[in-house]
């Protein structure tokens, strides 16, 4: 299953680019062996109004949806590699996980999503939310691989 992480602006050179691509490059190496990946980060410009429609846009046709909300449900990690493993073996062969901008996602994407992720209680600026998911997915990938990476 591929992935699309959808996100409004762009992550200049610095600390939170180079962690996003290493844990998107971590994702696809240990990914490859449990049937997920690779993840493509699509980035949307905020600068021009109308970052919804857009990031509606860069979801791919037939996607499973998964909104980043801080009013969404937080899971634990397995149970977030359980539900991209339910997704997979359920057939869905796209995934896109959308971040909204500072004023985060509009209502009706937000009806949209199949699922709605929080990332805990406190509101986390979307470019570390991007570093958060990233980290996450390679985390997701290594618990349905049975690396050590993930302790209990």
């Amino acid at each position: 299953m591929r992935l699309s992480l959808c996100a409004v602006g762009r992550l200049r050179k610095g600390p939170e680019r180079v962690l996003t691509d290493d844990y998107l490059d971590r994702f696809a190496r240990t990914g490859r062996v449990v049937g997920l990946g690779p993840a493509e980060l699509v980035e949307v410009d905020d600068r021009k109004g109308d970052a919804d429609a857009r990031l509606i846009r860069a979801v791919p046709e037939g996607a499973r949806l998964c909104a980043l909300d801080e009013r969404g449900r937080a899971m634990t990690s397995p149970e977030f590699a359980a539900m991209l493993a339910a997704w997979r073996d359920g057939g869905a062969g796209r995934a896109a996980f959308v971040i909204g901008g500072a004023d985060g996602l509009d209502r009706a994407l937000l009806d949209r999503a199949d699922s709605a992720l929080s990332l805990g209680p406190m509101v986390w600026p979307h470019m570390l939310a991007r570093v958060m998911l990233a980290e996450q997915l390679y985390r997701a990938a290594a618990i349905l691989a049975g690396t050590p990476y993930h302790r209990d």
